[in-house]
């Protein structure tokens, strides 16, 4: 059965694994011309294969991301490969975010359109376009320390990141640190969740990481303590804007962040 056919009754096209099913998802999206790159846990799964056949974590949920000309066809395609809308989800925020389901797999899917908004937001943008299949190294290194209240899977994901690329200025297999240091020079809020982040994670190395946590099957390409130094002395010689300063002047007295929102789903 070809892709983009329908779907008979009883049949199921789409995948068992599902970072196979979510690869295969972006390129049938590409094979369309539309911009779509894996994020969320199996975009990190995708970039480490070694790190993550390690990790003992479910995989089941597919995070991708879109820019909003893409949105409708990116909808149609999905449900022509047999996936479920949820329908008044998808009318009340569709115009940043989808909601699907495999119903075979009784796997969600989320489609965000244009940026990622939890405690701070992430802007697509040209972004997209920087690498495949997943969003670029930075931006899921970002997609982590920018989580306010940072759990242990996600420091794990940031710390296995650092551990496996390396810091640079571009974007070639590597985290683009001036991109990082545009965010935190000029937005406070970004500046005191990152710079925050960072000092976590490395009491984390120092305390509470456990070896399995960052088992690549061999030694790590590089020191994630000299790592987090790095970025945090690029972060801090960043020259900081005006509205930084002032923002700086108030500091922790108002809040920085969004609470991320929790919006149930009801398939239909």
């Amino acid at each position: 059965m070809a892709a983009g056919e329908p779907i008979a009754a009883g049949q199921v096209r789409t995948l068992d694994d599902p970072l196979d099913e979510a690869l295969r998802v972006v390129a049938l999206c590409e094979r369309e011309g539309l911009v779509v790159r894996l994020m969320g846990g199996l975009a990190f799964h995708a970039r480490m294969p070694g790190w993550t056949a390690r990790v003992g974590r479910a995989r089941k949920d597919i995070d991708i991301a879109t820019r909003s000309r893409d949105r409708k066809a990116v909808s149609e395609l999905l449900s022509r490969e047999g996936y479920v809308g949820d329908r008044q989800y998808n009318a009340l925020y569709g115009h940043k975010q989808l909601y699907f389901v495999d119903p075979a797999h009784n796997r969600p899917v989320d489609v965000l359109v244009d940026r990622l908004e939890m405690c701070h937001r992430i802007e697509f943008g040209p972004r997209l376009e920087v690498d495949r299949p997943t969003l670029p190294l930075t931006e899921l290194l970002l997609s982590k320390l920018q989580i306010v209240q940072i759990n242990r899977k996600d420091v794990v994901d940031a710390l296995a990141l650092l551990a496996d690329y390396p810091l640079g200025e571009h974007d070639r297999d590597t985290i683009n640190v001036p991109r990082i240091v545009e965010l935190t020079s000029n937005d406070w809020g970004w500046w005191r969740t990152v710079t925050g982040n960072i000092a976590k994670l490395e009491d984390f190395v120092r305390v509470d990481l456990r070896p399995a946590e960052l088992d690549f099957g061999r030694p790590p390409h590089h020191d994630v303590l000299h790592q987090l130094a790095a970025l945090r002395a690029a972060i801090d010689a960043g020259r900081k804007s005006t509205r930084w300063k002032i923002r700086a002047g108030v500091g922790d007295k108002v809040k920085w962040y969004e609470e991320p929102e929790e919006v149930g789903h009801g398939r239909e």
